[in-house]
Order: C-alpha cells, then structure tokens, then sequence
C-alpha cells in the first residue's frame, strides 16, 4: 500500500485550565525537512518529539505545532518592585523641590518607565505532558490516517497509468509485426526504381546492418517487464517512493529508445501517448513516501 507524504492530522484538548492544539503537516520533499514549535515551558521536550517524528514522517517537509490557550504562551507580565519603586522615589523627591503644591500622578508616570514591566516565564508542570503526549498520540493517528487515504488515490491513478503504457505498447506490438520486411521491400523497390547496379552481396550486409538498428524487441520486452515491477513494488508494505522514481526513470529510457528507432509513424503517435503517461507517473511519484 502507498503512503503519501502528504498529510495532516489535528487533535485538541484540555490540560487542566488551559486549551491544547497539536497540529501535524507535511509536503513532499527529497529528504527529512521537520521544524517543531512548542510553548515556551515546554522547550526541553523538543527532543523526545523530534526522535518520534522522525520514525513517523520518515521522509518530506514537515511541522509538528503545540499551542496553548487560556495562558500567555507560557510567560506572564510581572513588575519590578525595584525599579518602580526607585523611580517613585526619585520623581517625587524633584516634584518636592519643585513644587510641593503641584497634584501629579506619580505612580502613572512611574509604570510609563522603561524597564518596569517585564515577563516571567511560566514553569512547566510535569503532570501536564502526559495528557499533551496523548493529543500528539492522537494527532498522528490521524495523520497517518489522512497519508494512507491519499496514498490510495495515489495508488489508483499511478496503476490506471501504467496499464495505459502496457496498453499502448500492445498496439506497438501489433504495428511492429512484418515492419522490418515492410522496410527491406521498401528499400529494394527504391533501388530497382533508379535503376541502380549494386553488388547483392554487400547489399544485403548493408541491409541486415540497418535492419538490425530498427529491432525494438528487447526494447518491448524491457518496458513490459519495468510495467510489471513497478506495479509489484507499489504493493509492497512501504518505503516505495525512491524506487518507484528509479524505476520510471528506466521506464523512460526504454520509451525513448522506442521512440528513435520506431520508423513507422503511427508508432511513434503510441511513444509521444508514453510518454505522457510517464510525465504524469513521474509528477506523482515525487508524493509518495
């Protein structure tokens, strides 16, 4: 069964006064690419993520989110009791001297100072991450499950491909039969056409030469066989992603041959259909995991 590498999975609960959101994506991608945002608290838990997502996603560009609501992200605004209560000192030791009489909202004027507010973080509590590895539980479980569904369309569409590659090449097959002595009475017609002398026995050194540029049988048998395992590799339990690009690729390599020795123009017609069937195998080849 396919897998593709894209997915997505979301899962939501409460931890104790605060709301949980884990959200698992991915995109395609020739390699492991995975960022993980977590709350600030809860930082020194990255690794233990990291190491599971790696064994789930495997291969792709992907993100693992844990967000917080019903707290400030794991921070809270505290003032400094120093600080504010240095600059009162100092402003109403100048509004003193200055004006005894004079009303001003000291305090006000205070907490407009720099460095009076700051933030503190917000300790994490370790009864809180077993109930959060549970929602990551659950987010991948639904990730998984969204990958295996695309995979199935994938699957689909990739194997209706290639038996329309198997079909076209069927009908190469029949165009094939007897093209080589099409083209032998073809050549021989031209020949007592001009009217021109030629040595028999060198002629038909020439001609078995030329003829022999033109088989495409084990062209045919190649493609054919590369249909057939790229079809048993998709039935494998996972990981075909790689080989199945390897395996269009050779796919192509056949079809192009095809291509350039086929001679005969409805032939051809079948190798240009080919090869787009394995453009549109190759564009979906690069999702699957």
């Amino acid at each position: 069964m396919l897998l593709s590498m894209t997915g997505f999975g979301r899962a939501e609960g409460y931890v104790r006064d605060k709301k949980v959101t884990v959200e698992v994506r991915s995109l395609n991608s020739k390699q492991l690419d995975l960022l993980v945002k977590l709350p600030v608290q809860w930082r020194e838990k990255e690794p233990e993520l990291r190491q599971l997502a790696t064994t789930r996603v495997v291969r792709g560009k992907a993100e693992l989110a844990i967000s917080t609501e019903g707290a400030s992200n794991g921070k809270r605004t505290t003032f400094n009791a120093g600080v504010v209560q240095a600059y009162y000192k100092e402003l109403r030791e100048l509004a003193a001297g200055l004006d005894p009489q004079a009303s001003t909202d000291l305090l006000g004027v205070v907490l407009r100072m720099p460095d009076v507010v700051g933030t503190a973080r917000e300790e994490a509590d370790p009864a809180d991450w077993p109930p959060i590895v549970a929602l990551c539980g659950e987010a991948w479980s639904r990730f998984d499950a969204f990958r295996a569904a695309e995979g199935e369309k994938l699957g689909l569409e990739l194997g209706g491909r290639v038996r329309n590659i198997t079909a076209l090449l069927s009908e190469v097959e029949a165009m094939d039969g007897g093209r080589v002595e099409r083209t032998r009475a073809r050549i021989q017609a031209k020949l007592e056409e001009l009217g021109t002398k030629v040595d028999r026995d060198r002629l038909e050194q020439e001609m078995i030469y030329y003829l022999e540029k033109l088989d495409v049988t084990e062209e045919k048998l190649r493609l054919a066989a590369h249909c057939s395992y790229f079809i048993q590799t998709m039935e494998q339990e996972e990981g075909q992603g790689r080989k199945l690009g390897f395996i269009a690729q050779e796919m192509g390599r056949e079809i192009n041959t095809l291509g350039s020795k086929s001679n005969d123009a409805e032939m051809q017609q079948r190798v240009v259909l080919m090869k787009d069937e394995l453009e549109k195998i190759k564009e979906q080849v690069l999702n699957v995991l």
